[in-house]
């Protein structure tokens, strides 16, 4: 799994701007016991299903102030773990918890 560390708004942000941008975020607590079976879970299946997307790791205990402007900026509600799809700069598809599943990305590109 090529995971992309993802930790200031700033970064976020660029990808937001590139053109066509099409990319996940994953918002991981350290400290999480389901954060870390959804982690495995997308470590073992994400580049069979989705080579193409790019996804990106938040660390939430080290960036919550990353993780607030997503919520805020996507109009998410916060959780954790959570995959959120990002296409343009929109919200497209987002999961928590044991609901997070890289099949279910195939049918938003």
């Amino acid at each position: 799994m090529n995971w992309k560390e993802l930790s200031s708004v700033e970064e976020l942000d660029k990808l937001i701007d590139s053109p066509n941008a099409v990319f996940a975020l994953f918002k991981h607590s350290t400290r999480c016991a389901i954060s870390a079976v959804a982690k495995k879970r997308l470590e073992l299946s994400w580049e069979k299903q989705n080579p193409e997307i790019p996804i990106y790791y938040i660390d939430l205990i080290q960036n919550r102030t990353l993780s607030n402007y997503i919520a805020e900026k996507f109009n998410v509600m916060h959780e954790s773990p959570q995959l959120i799809l990002l296409r343009n700069g929109q919200s497209i598809y987002h999961a928590s918890h044991l609901s997070i599943n890289p099949k279910s990305i195939a049918t938003y590109k």
